[in-house]
């Protein structure tokens, strides 16, 4: 298949791991994003589009947005009406939105004949986005007959909400995390997709020397960062301790950070873990987050630490005080690391759910054409 990948960024690299995944068995497999990563992500093909990052444009989002679209912290956002949907917040976000795409078009246009953009086979949205709000993209392939898939990452669909347009689209929804069922549980969840073969793994030997805890917060207030290093602090008066604070960091030099760890901290909260807790595990190193209840029901047998404000401190502890303890997780993350999150596997998993998704539709029209026959 040739399969297009559309997203605003290579957030943590998931879209771009999702492309070689697809590459490596067999798919023409590409990836276009709106703008480059901060923290140095591989890239395909990215347009650059103004507009998005700059300074004045983030000051303009706090004066004229939903200020509720604007606030990451890491609580669920479960209402019980289902998943929070984007509407532009009056006439002067309506305003700013369409100006930015006028001057966005013509780029658009120009990459989109360069690309042979109408002529794949697969198109996945991967955050939700259209190149434009009102979803006119979307709707062309639609009408076209191509297959379209939508999937979730993260804050996309906590804070900005479903674009209706883009979402009601889709054969195929999906979601990476397990607090976005809460939002919405007709959405099909499947892990985050992971290349453990890209991190060399090594058992981690403290002895004589501190014990170095990292975290590597993206958010602070999504990753609960205040907290963990108000504990952290504390343990350095009744341990040896150093903390290693992985942040605003290019992503080479944050991986090469983290390998020096012997004990690595995600979050805390209601989201789950991310790639930053895969990428500990990859290497060896025992990792402390919190989880949401579904995903330790799904998975009993995860090598996780849970981890809350609670229990925080007494988990370091335990930790700190048996290198026994910390090798068996070692040992377990990787494995099980291999065994659920391989990006191939999850890439096959996916694209079973499009073809099923496909068939049963194709199966519900001809029943309809066959009772409108008989009729």
């Amino acid at each position: 298949m040739r399969i297009l990948h559309i997203a605003p960024q290579n957030i943590s690299d998931v879209p771009m791991t999702l492309v070689r995944a697809e590459r490596a068995l067999g798919h023409d497999s590409r990836l276009v994003t709106f703008f480059r990563d901060p923290r140095g992500y591989e890239e395909d093909m990215c347009l650059e589009l103004p507009l998005i990052r700059s300074t004045v444009v983030q000051r303009l989002k706090r004066w004229v947005s939903d200020p509720h679209r604007q606030r990451v912290d890491n609580s669920s956002r479960a209402t019980g009406e289902g998943p929070p949907v984007w509407r532009s917040h009056g006439a002067a976000e309506r305003w700013l939105v369409t100006l930015r795409e006028r001057l966005w078009q013509p780029k658009i246009e120009r990459w989109m004949l360069e690309a042979d953009f109408w002529n794949f086979d697969v198109y996945e949205f991967d955050a939700g986005l259209d190149f434009y709000r009102d979803g006119r993209i979307v709707r062309r392939l639609r009408q076209a007959g191509k297959r379209i898939i939508v999937a979730y990452t993260g804050s996309d669909l906590r804070t900005r909400g479903i674009i209706p347009a883009v979402d009601a689209a889709a054969d195929l929804r999906i979601t990476f995390e397990w607090d976005h069922l809460d939002l919405d549980d007709s959405l099909t969840h499947v892990l985050f997709p992971f290349e453990p073969e890209r991190f060399p793994f090594r058992i981690r030997d403290a002895k004589g020397r501190a014990i170095r805890i990292g975290h590597a917060p993206t958010n602070r207030a999504a990753k609960g960062s205040d907290v963990i290093l108000a504990v952290l602090q504390q343990l350095q008066d009744e341990r040896n301790i150093e903390i290693v604070l992985i942040e605003h960091l290019p992503y080479r030099e944050a991986v090469a950070r983290k390998d020096t760890c012997d004990i690595f901290i995600d979050q805390i909260g209601d989201l789950g873990y991310g790639i930053n807790a895969l990428e500990a595990l990859a290497m060896g190193i025992p990792t402390c987050t919190g989880l949401v209840p579904a995903f330790t029901r799904a998975y009993p047998d995860h090598p996780f630490v849970e981890v809350q404000r609670q229990n925080l401190k007494a988990a370091l502890l335990a930790l700190i005080d048996d290198a026994a303890r910390r090798r068996q997780l070692a040992e377990q993350g990787r494995r099980w690391l291999e065994r659920h999150h391989d990006s191939r596997a999850i890439v096959q998993r996916i694209h079973r759910a499009l073809e099923e998704r496909a068939q049963k539709t194709a199966a519900k029209q001809a029943e309809m054409t066959s009772d409108g026959n008989a009729e």
